[in-house]
């Protein structure tokens, strides 16, 4: 597992619509295990094992990121912003932030004060981004009208194999995409395995609908975080029960098929793995939802990574739970070669 790249990922900025930049360095990782690549006018990156297969599966992580988008400079030079997916702008205030600006980075604070800290419902529109500036002639010669403006917090390791930083909300997932195609791929999997980073999940849900109404995959998995039910103020009576360094979660619930699901939980026996289960019975929020209704509809699995804090500037995961799910999904995927050939039937019910 390659630590050293998901740390690259995680500190480069991918506010939800201006991912570029880090799909460059998800198509440079996956060119390392395949001559086969695609992209899309939405922007996803899709790196292909055995294209010339008769079978597809499509793997989806998404990789933007909560954030915000600048949408005025004032005459003081402070900067007014609107959220991008599902920010907390509480969380923000008092923070550090950066703004990138035609790839360049300008370092800014959120604006505090003592009516904000004491507001019952902080709104985007209430946060002001403080470069120094003195006007808005100056802070105009280093940012502008919609920039991209995300947390400024590095990648810290924490206890028991744990670490933090922000946007493992899907940067985790897209990572476990890449490593299990990878992984795949060296053991032998014959499908075809198409291991998209997806776009736009925290805003509006179009990379992973481009990725599968063009791919036409016989089924997918979406990889994402899910929320840790030990931490503060969780209760695991809502959806299940979900620990940090627990392993890989598996979903239960209408949108999940359940043959597929079965296949999962065969894998992970074999593998001697624990898994966890959470229950959706409506929406997953993942790009499983989508995919699960593009084209004539994919059957769809979700597999989810354990998180602590999720939509905050300080997301807790496990290195641990990261590496189970890249094994999961790579022996999976494997498993599924050997099924498919032998005429795998999604259908939960026959004629």
């Amino acid at each position: 597992m390659n630590r050293e790249f998901l740390t690259d990922l995680l500190t480069t900025p991918s506010v939800s619509g201006y991912e570029e930049t880090i799909q460059k360095k998800a198509l440079a990782y996956g060119r390392e295990f395949t001559g086969t690549q695609l992209t899309d006018p939405s922007g996803n990156a899709v790196s292909v094992v055995n294209p010339k297969a008769p079978h597809k599966i499509l793997l989806c992580g998404h990789i933007d990121e909560i954030g915000f988008v600048v949408t005025h400079i004032d005459d003081s030079g402070r900067l007014h912003l609107t959220g991008a997916g599902g920010v907390h702008p509480r969380l923000y205030v008092g923070s550090p932030v950066q703004v990138w600006h035609e790839g360049n980075l300008v370092h800014g604070v959120i604006a505090t004060s003592s009516d904000l800290v004491k507001k019952d419902k902080v709104e985007a529109s209430d946060l002001l981004v403080d470069l120094g500036a003195n006007s808005k002639e100056e802070a105009e010669k280093t940012v502008s009208v919609g920039d991209p403006v995300c947390a400024d917090v590095p990648v810290r390791e924490l206890m028991n194999d744990c670490f933090t930083c922000r946007a493992l909300d899907d940067r985790t997932g897209a990572f476990v995409v890449l490593e299990a195609a990878r992984d795949a791929a060296e053991k032998g999997a014959s499908i075809g395995i198409y291991a998209a980073t997806t776009v736009g999940e925290e805003t509006t849900g179009r990379g992973a609908y481009h990725a599968a109404a063009r791919l036409k995959p016989d089924c997918a998995i979406a990889v994402d975080v899910t929320w840790a039910s030990d931490a503060p103020g969780t209760n695991p009576g809502d959806t299940g029960e979900v620990k940090l360094g627990g392993g890989p979660v598996l979903c239960l619930g209408s949108a999940v098929n359940k043959q597929m699901n079965a296949l999962l939980k065969q894998t992970a026996e074999e593998l001697e793995m624990k898994v966890q289960w959470e229950i959706a019975t409506g929406r997953t929020g993942t790009d499983g939802d989508t995919v699960n209704k593009a084209d004539e509809g994919v059957p769809m699995a979700l597999v989810s990574i354990p998180l602590r804090y999720m939509h905050s500037s300080v997301e807790v995961g496990s290195w641990k739970d990261i590496e189970d799910c890249i094994r999961l999904l790579s022996a999976f995927l494997v498993k599924l070669s050997e099924e498919m050939d032998r005429g795998f039937d999604f259908c939960p019910i026959k004629p």
